[in-house]
């Protein structure tokens, strides 16, 4: 192996880690990230509307001059997992030769995806089509690649390459890596599970230091503010299903109490850990999303979407290069607005994504594990998109979905369902699920950042668990009561800014692992 595998010394990893009223914390990475939370939250509640201009200058700067890279980082990192799973590499086993999974191939699946995006899916799985139609058959900076004015052909052409641009490989290998990478060295080098295990092939045992201190506040503060985000689409879309439903109108008090509600859910399932929480409601989840996508497909014109799912994955090939590229985009307000959006989104949640997939990711093969994390679920969403997606411009276009223009995003769903049979039974289970994956997504969170801020330990005791809990939900809470959406995607694409950065350096020293096992075998 090389000289830096040879030597490798945790000796001084874990020497800062202290008792604090009976939990076990790092205290340099704990109480930063802990008081940056709370000071969100304050400034927030107290003064609303100058705390949402500040997140909405954050959020137009760092999409306006930092475009270009975030867009060439996330195709850096998918070319990366692309370049490792077809070299010998690959066949390398995370934990060794003789390491078996500790999950089915069923269950890892339905945790990987359910951890991941899943909540995203349900919420922008109607609405992201129907926004990219119909600005491209406007035509325009604010339409993908320009759009189509007038043509609805190749309008839906474009809506669909777009959405599934932003949902399928690049996401998927951005969680990847930064799963791989942490897997390795926990694994195969009996390193701490946290990021600046990473850089240990770069840094030597300097990253047991401040510096990997920073690295690691970096990476919970991002994790809060990506997690925060879901939890604020998600809590939005479930409470306009419960309008749409039962008439009860959304404000701040109706989202606070679904809010609570959901935090007592969440706390059972982190008290009852991955193997009795987690585990089951992922399961569970991954079957009422097939039941309902299944529903939406059999309910509507079968053959037909069965036929957009073929088109649709050419078309995003097609497509590709034109989307992926950096620089020069006449898209503008597509590009910064979603695509920039999205990638920012992404990497502030890389962290969350990448460490839980770690977790559970023990045994699979380099290959596998890359396969499992960025190719399957990418397959699944091209499916999901496809068959919301197109249901809906289709109803757009037939006129029976006519509504679904002029609706709200978090709406838009019940909206499609609303024109298809049994609207109350279908928009109730699609609250459920969107509500599950609230849980299932809050609870992998809150387990990942306590792992963060404890140098690296899973037997935290649950008071620990539950002081992450709470932060998570009071940022997303006061965010998106005061700022709303454009808040909490400020909150993602501020963090997500220098953890790019650290992302593409996390490449490097995943790399330098791989070679050493790969020349010890």
């Amino acid at each position: 192996m090389t000289d830096w595998a040879d030597a490798i010394d945790t000796g001084d990893y874990g020497k800062s880690s202290r008792t604090f009223l009976g939990m076990q914390v790092d205290p340099l990475v704990f109480f930063p990230t802990a008081l940056l939370s709370l000071a969100v939250i304050v400034y927030s509640v107290l003064a609303p509307e100058q705390s949402a201009s500040l997140f909405n200058s954050i959020r137009v700067g760092a999409t306006t001059r930092f475009d270009w890279f975030f867009m060439s980082a996330g195709n850096l990192l998918l070319l990366f997992c692309v370049a490792v799973a077809v070299s010998p590499l690959g066949r390398i086993r995370l934990g060794g030769k003789g390491a078996a999974p500790d999950y089915s191939r069923m269950s890892w699946f339905a945790m990987l995806f359910g951890a991941g995006m899943g909540i995203g899916l349900v919420f922008y799985g109607v609405s992201e089509p129907v926004s990219h139609f119909t600005a491209a058959m406007a035509g325009g900076p604010a339409a993908p690649l320009g759009g189509a004015a007038g043509d609805a052909a190749v309008s839906r052409d474009l809506a669909m390459a777009a959405t599934i641009f932003d949902w399928a490989l690049h996401p998927w290998a951005i969680f990847a890596v930064t799963g791989l990478a942490l897997a390795l060295f926990a694994y195969d080098f009996n390193m701490p599970l946290s990021m600046r295990s990473a850089f240990y092939p770069l840094f030597g045992k300097a990253v047991w230091g401040r510096l990997g201190d920073g690295i690691e506040v970096l990476a919970v503060f991002a994790t809060i503010f990506g997690l925060a985000t879901s939890l604020g689409l998600g809590a939005q879309q479930a409470m306009a299903g419960v309008t749409f439903l039962y008439g009860i109108p959304s404000s701040p008090t109706t989202i606070l109490a679904l809010i609570a509600i959901m935090s007592a859910v969440t706390f059972l399932s982190v008290r009852g850990g991955i193997d009795r929480g987690i585990r089951i409601l992922s399961e569970a989840n991954m079957w009422m999303a097939l039941a309902l996508l299944l529903f939406v497909l059999l309910t509507g014109s079968a053959m037909a979407l069965l036929s957009d799912l073929v088109r649709n994955t050419v078309n995003y090939l097609w497509y590709l290069p034109a989307l992926s590229n950096p620089v020069g985009r006449t898209d503008q307000g597509f590009y910064r607005d979603w695509s920039v959006y999205y990638w920012a989104w992404w990497i502030s949640w890389a962290p969350f994504v990448g460490m839980f997939m770690a977790r559970i990711s023990l045994g699979r093969t380099v290959r596998e594990f890359i396969a499992g994390a960025m190719i399957a679920p990418s397959l699944l969403g091209i499916l999901w998109l496809t068959i919301f997606g197109d249901a809906s411009i289709a109803g757009i276009l037939s006129g029976q979905a006519a509504s679904l223009q002029g609706a709200s995003l978090e709406t838009q769903l019940f909206e499609l369902l609303r024109t298809l049979p049994w609207a109350q039974v279908t928009s109730f289970a699609a609250i459920v699920l969107i509500l599950v994956f609230f849980v299932t997504g809050w609870d992998s969170g809150t387990l990942v950042i306590d792992t963060m801020t404890s140098g690296g330990r899973t037997d935290t005791p649950l008071r620990q668990k539950v002081i992450w809990l709470f932060a998570v939900g009071g940022i997303g809470v006061v965010l998106l009561l005061s700022g709303g959406l454009s808040s909490l995607q400020a909150g993602s694409i501020a963090t997500g800014l220098p953890l790019a950065l650290v992302l593409l350096l996390m490449c490097w020293g995943t790399l330098k692992g791989l070679l050493a096992i790969h020349r010890r075998a």
